[in-house]
């Protein structure tokens, strides 16, 4: 029982960080129905400028959160501005497909950066060796730092969209583009303003990930595991995001367990397409119907 404990703290733990990287994927969908395929390059480079500013220039942690995440803003609004909309009207396969190549490109170039390079780096947070017993258990003050600091991060994503006028204007661009800019709403400030925010919801998770797996140049990949989480709670829903990326996170770390060597990382598609066949929608989406 205390394994299987131990397992599920891990997987609630990784699955925080699973659902905040699906929350950037499904705020990018509601708004402009582009899955965005390189929210997992933008957390790798949050976690590049962490380590930045905590090794390199020798700043506090939290200070370098705090900056690092107010960049990452900066950089996800100019990615709307430079790349983004510019195809506005185009297909929309061709916006992913340009998400794919930047982050194809943006791999290359943190590859080649000094400072940072192919080489895998770590940080010290203020949890680093420190440990909480609960009984038997043995929790990590790492893992449980890394579910407080999701917890307030949805807690304070769940107070600016409902009590903020930005966010409401948010909502209103996510459910019909044409009446929100006949009430006012510039629909193009706000899809800035949504990049912005899904980049610096990736900063976090890069952050919080960077003591778990390091600071390297591929840790983007894990990403990949947003998408199985974004879809396995419905591509547009914000809540159903986290439960998904719990759903993959707890799995994951139990199929770990007790399953042979290589079922960890299939774990999580197998449940993702069991649940598809089952509600194709997700556990939390819209079941959408189009006349043809």
């Amino acid at each position: 029982m205390v394994d299987f404990l131990q397992a599920v703290a891990a997987g609630i733990s990784s699955g925080c960080i699973y659902g905040l990287v699906a929350i950037g994927v499904v705020l990018i969908y509601k708004a402009t129905e582009v899955v965005n395929f390189a929210q997992g390059e933008l957390m790798m480079i949050g976690a590049f400028l962490a380590f930045t500013f905590i090794v390199l220039t020798g700043l506090p942690y939290w200070v370098a959160f705090i900056l690092m995440v107010a960049l990452m803003a900066l950089f996800g609004m100019g990615l709307d501005r430079i790349l983004i909309r510019p195809l506005v009207g185009y297909p929309t396969f061709s916006i992913v497909m340009v998400t794919i190549g930047f982050g194809i490109l943006a791999r290359s170039i943190v590859s080649v950066i000094p400072g940072w390079g192919t080489e895998t780096y770590g940080f010290h947070t203020p949890f680093v060796d420190q440990y909480t017993k609960l009984g038997e258990l043995v929790l990590s003050n790492e893992q449980l730092a890394v579910i407080g600091i999701a917890l307030i991060l949805i807690i304070g994503l769940f107070c600016f969209f409902r009590f903020t006028r930005i966010g409401i204007a948010m909502q209103a661009v996510s459910e019909n583009q044409l009446a929100a800019t006949y009430m006012g709403i510039s629909v193009k400030n706000v899809f800035s303003l949504i990049w912005a925010l899904s980049a610096a919801v990736a900063g976090f998770a890069g952050i919080l990930l960077a003591p778990i797996t390091f600071v390297h140049v591929n840790m983007g990949f894990l990403g990949l595991k947003a998408f199985p989480a974004a879809v396995l709670g419905g591509l547009s829903s914000v809540p159903g995001a986290i439960v998904g990326g719990l759903v993959i996170g707890i799995t994951e770390s139990l199929a770990g367990l007790y399953l042979p060597i290589g079922w960890k990382d299939m774990a999580a598609y197998i449940i993702l397409i069991l649940v598809l066949i089952i509600r194709p929608e997700g556990i939390f989406g819209n079941k959408e119907r189009k006349k043809v």
